[in-house]
């Protein structure tokens, strides 16, 4: 209802009265403070700060994917049946047409072509979960080279990898349910993996199969797992992330625009973070929606249903399950035999050595890294990636690591596309997952250090303005333009050292310090060391942008005004 104005100069909203909510809503927020304190908790909500800064959002996508990924999961649940029953095809696809298959193929057909809307659900399904896993890694990235896993926030990076872990199985899980031959072949190589495992192998693949592969409980089991289990999981999980986390911790922000430690600076939840968030909602859904109108994904028609007995070549996982692909193909034939038990390295290695190192390592990373830097602080104040060169460089190795194993379970359709032996490009991709992550951090570190010496410059320097000066004396030099103190505010503002030094003291009288006698400790000093040896140091402002400054604060103070500027 429209405003008017009040005779006291207040407004009012129409309401009868001094403006005051009607009984029932204030007695009903009475209600609900006397039993849950909400009202506090409200007000405070409502004022929390939030920065504006694009990376932030990632995380919001991946939340907002994941209410599509379950509004789309409930109808799809609706008509989708899980069994491996045999069933004769008499739908609307006429090239399979009394062609014998499962109960999960022959429902998942009928929902591609007898539901109304049924294939556009399936498509934003699985076109929500793809975008789903990419805005998780991207917001882990975003989150491991600004180093927001320190503390206070070793919990919420802990929870952000386990959901990681949850996701990829459960997308696993979900293309695997159409039971048809692509999802199958997944299928298969997940029972080669289980039957690997040394002792047990062969007791989980009759406990998950049911018997033999295929089995006839596989499709219900993991229908179970996937829209009950880790979904529920996943709900509980995503709230304490993002919500419960968040709230009781002051928000991270990157240095600059009078940003500090215990400052942030930014737009209260309410009304604007409020109205952007509905926005970025909108946009995901609407961009998941165009992708699935006008993009194909996952034609399970093509394939036919699962047969055993059938060969496809160059059938190819989805892109956040490639890299386990590329492990499982690249990996040497190696068997270990001893004491009458063969020990198939081949599959235990990529399959489970692999991904537990990788996973293990980002969920202890936030604790080796405090244990090399010996930095116990609290951190609300983000790094830049470039500050930071040994963590940025560690970062850049994983990712070419986890891309070169990507790239190589498509070797199969590489070395058909480029016409070169297969030999050569598995090859290729066992010689560049062991360099590449190497050559990699030699790069971004040297590239991390580049750009703090440009930075650096700036500061110092000011930018190149091509104007050449010629001096009384006849010499030359290039006239520079000092920036502003706001443009150089991420690379001046203060903010709390990345590490502290741990060398080892010298020895003294002959006597070693108590940090040197053990090899733990050595190694502790050495990985120091290597940590701090570019970190970036915040130089001073100078004397030019502090006049600079000075000089706009003038121009912004009211005429004839003596008060000096805040």
């Amino acid at each position: 209802m429209a405003g008017t104005r009040a005779p006291g100069g207040g407004a009012t909203t129409g309401r009868t009265g001094s403006g005051r909510p009607p009984r029932a809503v204030e007695a009903t927020s009475r209600a609900l403070d006397e039993r849950f304190g909400t009202s506090g908790f409200a007000r405070k909500a409502l004022r929390k700060a939030f920065p504006d800064q694009w990376s932030f959002l990632v995380g919001e996508i991946a939340m907002y994917s994941f209410v599509i990924i379950l509004l789309t999961g409930v109808y799809l649940t609706l008509f989708f049946k899980p069994g491996m029953h045999e069933v004769v095809y008499d739908g609307s696809y006429t090239k399979l047409r009394g062609v014998a298959m499962s109960e999960a193929y022959a429902s998942t057909l009928k929902i591609s072509f007898d539901v109304r809307g049924g294939l556009l659900v399936r498509q934003i399904h699985h076109w929500s979960t793809l975008i789903f896993m990419g805005a998780i890694l991207v917001h882990l990235l975003r989150n491991f080279f600004s180093g927001a896993f320190r503390k206070p926030r070793e919990l919420n990076w802990i929870i952000g990898v386990t959901m990681f872990m949850l996701v990829m199985v459960n997308g696993l899980f979900g293309y695997s349910l159409p039971d048809d031959l692509l999802s199958g072949t997944g299928i298969r190589i997940l029972e080669g993996v289980l039957a690997s495992i040394p002792l047990v192998g062969s007791y989980l693949v009759m406990f998950l199969f049911g018997g033999e592969f295929p089995g006839g409980d596989i499709i219900p089991r993991l229908y179970v797992v996937h829209v009950l289990l880790i979904p529920g999981l996943l709900a509980a999980l995503i709230p304490l992330h993002a919500v419960v986390l968040t709230w009781r911790q002051t928000h991270t922000q990157f240095p600059g625009k009078g940003s500090s430690n215990t400052t942030v600076r930014g737009y209260p939840f309410f009304p604007v973070f409020i109205a952007k968030t509905t926005a970025l909602f909108l946009w995901v859904l609407g961009v998941t929606t165009l992708l699935a109108a006008f993009v194909q994904i996952n034609p399970i028609w093509l394939f036919g249903p699962y047969d055993p007995g059938a060969i496809s070549a160059g059938s190819q996982p989805d892109w956040y399950m490639g890299w386990l692909e590329g492990a499982l193909r690249i990996m040497p034939a190696w068997e270990v035999t001893a004491w009458g038990h063969t020990v198939t390295l081949s599959v235990i290695v990529p399959a489970l050595a692999v991904p537990g190192i990788l996973f293990t390592g980002l969920a202890v990373y936030p604790f080796l890294e405090r244990w090399v830097t010996g930095d116990h602080r609290i951190h609300n104040l983000l790094d830049r990636p470039r500050d930071v060169p040994a963590r940025t460089g560690v970062g850049v190795g994983g990712i070419v690591f986890y891309g070169v194993l990507w790239a190589a379970g498509g070797n199969d359709v590489l070395a058909a596309r480029f016409d070169v032996p297969l030999f050569w490009t598995t090859w290729f991709f066992r010689g560049a997952v062991v360099l590449g992550p190497v050559l990699a951090y030699s790069v971004a570190y040297r590239i991390c250090v580049g750009l703090q010496r440009r930075d650096l410059g700036l500061v110092r320097h000011g930018l190149e303005t091509g104007i050449v000066l010629r001096s009384p004396e006849g010499g030359f030099s290039e006239a520079e333009r000092h920036l502003p103190a706001e443009r150089i505010a991420a690379i001046t503002d203060p903010r709390p050292p990345a590490a502290v030094d741990l060398e080892v003291p010298p020895p003294v009288g002959g006597v070693e310090s108590p940090r040197g006698r053990r090899a733990a400790g050595r190694l502790r000093a050495a990985l120091n060391r290597r940590f701090r040896a570019d970190l970036a140091v915040v130089p001073e402002r100078p004397a030019a942008a502090l006049e600079g400054r000075d000089e706009r604060r003038d121009e912004r103070r009211p005429a004839g005004s003596d008060a000096p500027s805040g």
